[in-house]
């Protein structure tokens, strides 16, 4: 057996006196060796982000490790003092977050950001560093690496900033690597080139690789061994065949029969149905003047986008970061102003309508979007959220509380939950609480713009499926913004594949994944990891 680079054995951390369980991590033991990717899965309070960060030494003040010893390269990194473990980190061992922007100085660029870790830890002078800082653009893929050099971190996209956090981690050839969900947020091909950039570092550096996730598709494409973690306890581990196809326990059968199928059961649909929405001719670019350092910039964001959608149809949106999902759905709600087209919903042309008068039609489109605590006021109770919407339009308060009770139990929440703030909900309950809100001024069009993209598995699947009765209870409209093509395969009827502000194909979901003719939409399919696995069945009911 080859020589551990990290040996956690008996590991515990306590948590706060008051919390639902008294630890956040109990017993837990796993090895992770050179060359080998480590995948740990497990729902959001499994203890998943409180290993790696006690294996990093940044667990915060509240949190003490009681018992156990995280061995790595034969020493206990519980017992070194901070000064020790300064020396470590970006050293010896390095973490990759989930979200990069947060990870990264926004008033300093990439390639000072990245020449810090030089500075701390190596003696180079300024020209090595910053050969040193080109390389590792190179070795991570991105283009134009003096460009890149001197960018700030908002002047470049989601994947590009991973790739600059992933460079930083590299910088000083770790023996370690810790990836916290670092392609929780990333489009299908962004995420591949991502995953096959890990299995490049295991094989060329040697490296082992903690890779964190809830995403059983990106365990299936690139993990040697799966440990799968319920609060706070190891559950299930073993090679990634055995636990991806032949799961033992049952929570670990639970996550894995939760994640989407690539396909699904043909829904009926009402061709004769009315039209609920038609969308001609939509346009809208942005300009960016010229400055001194650059020159003056026209991207067409929208570019001359046709649909239909007919009422109780579920219509998914997909395409790469930049392809113009998000958009065309602000034009939608002219959040942003489009420059010409038309968007009818009923015999309404909302474009044509003035600002002014624009209030009777906002409730006719609700939304609901990705992060569900950015969407919640925390200082207010969730009653007082869901009654503000109808309230605004002339509801009697009380017709409204009768309606709030009811959406609650219709998303299988309590009533008690109106009297409670955002905080005191998990990530799945604020997103139930986001879509009551929806609907709480009776729209005919709902777009869930991500809706469930970082939610676990198991959470998702209720989410989905909460989507789907409401649809087919109140005879709702949908459209489904996803990078997720299981996703978008089980719960959208059709599908526009967007590149570039435009529309490349569009048709039945069915159809246009069986059979893509558009190039792009084949490479979107061809990305999606873990294509080799599909999911076992595994008779378990929900």
């Amino acid at each position: 057996m080859a020589e551990t680079v990290l040996s956690i054995r008996n590991l515990t951390v306590d948590l706060p006196e008051g919390a639902d369980r008294p630890h956040a991590v109990e017993g837990l033991s796993l090895d992770v060796r050179p060359n080998e990717i480590v995948c740990i899965v497990g729902e959001s309070g499994s203890g998943k982000s409180i290993t790696s960060f006690a294996t990093m030494g940044l667990l915060p003040a509240a949190l003490r490790p009681s018992a156990g010893e995280v061995l790595f390269e034969g020493a206990d990194v519980l017992k070194m003092s901070e000064a020790g473990h300064a020396r470590l980190r970006g050293n010896r061992m390095a973490m990759i977050f989930q979200e990069p922007m947060s990870a990264l100085n926004p008033c300093y660029t990439v390639g000072d950001q990245i020449e810090e870790v030089f500075e701390t830890h190596a003696t180079l002078s300024r020209s090595a560093r910053r050969k040193r800082v080109i390389a590792l653009l190179e070795e991570v893929r991105l283009p134009d690496p003096e460009r890149i050099y001197h960018s700030f971190p908002h002047q470049l996209s989601g994947g590009q900033r991973q790739r600059i956090v992933i460079a930083m981690a590299l910088a000083m050839d770790p023996t370690l690597l810790i990836a916290d969900e670092p392609t929780t947020a990333l489009d299908v091909t962004t995420q591949m080139q991502i995953l096959k950039m890990f299995r490049r570092l295991k094989e060329e550096r040697g490296a082992g690789i903690m890779f964190v996730t809830h995403d059983f598709d990106v365990v299936a494409e690139i993990a040697d061994r799966v440990v799968v973690m319920q609060k706070g306890r190891v559950v299930e581990q073993g090679t990634a065949e055995e636990v991806l196809n032949h799961p033992t326990h049952p929570y670990t059968r639970q996550l894995i029969d939760a994640v989407p199928r690539r396909t699904r059961a043909a829904r009926e649909t009402d061709a004769g149905a009315e039209i609920a929405l038609r969308v001609q001719g939509l346009e809208k670019a942005f300009h960016t003047p010229r400055t001194l350092f650059s020159p003056a910039r026209t991207v067409r964001a929208v570019a001359n986008v046709d649909f239909t959608v007919r009422r109780g149809e579920t219509l998914g949106i997909v395409g790469e970061s930049g392809s113009g999902k998000s958009t065309l759905v602000r034009c939608l709600m002219r959040l942003t102003e489009p420059e010409d087209g038309a968007v009818w919903v009923g015999n309404q042309n909302l474009l044509e309508t003035q600002r002014g008068n624009l209030r009777a039609y906002r409730k006719e489109i609700q939304i609901v979007f990705q992060d569900p605590y950015g969407s919640l006021n925390p200082r207010r109770t969730i009653g007082d959220q869901l009654l503000e919407g109808p309230t605004n339009f002339g509801v009697p308060r009380a017709e409204a509380w009768e309606k709030a009770r009811e959406l609650m139990r219709i998303v299988k929440l309590n009533d008690e939950a109106l009297y409670r703030y955002p905080n005191q909900f998990s990530g799945g309950q604020r997103q139930r609480i986001c879509i009551a809100r929806a609907l709480m001024v009776e729209p005919s069009i709902l777009i869930a713009d991500e809706a469930v993209s970082a939610l676990d598995v198991s959470v998702q699947k209720e989410v989905l499926t909460l989507l789907r009765e409401i649809r087919e209870r109140m005879g709702l409209t949908m459209l489904f913004i996803t990078h997720d093509l299981r996703v978008a395969a089980q719960v959208c009827d059709s599908v526009i594949v967007m590149e570039k502000g435009r529309i490349v194909e569009s048709g039945p979901i069915d159809r246009v994944f069986a059979e893509p003719q558009a190039e792009y939409t084949r490479k979107l399919l061809s990305a999606q990891p873990g294509q080799g696995w599909e999911v076992p069945d595994l008779g378990v009911t929900a």
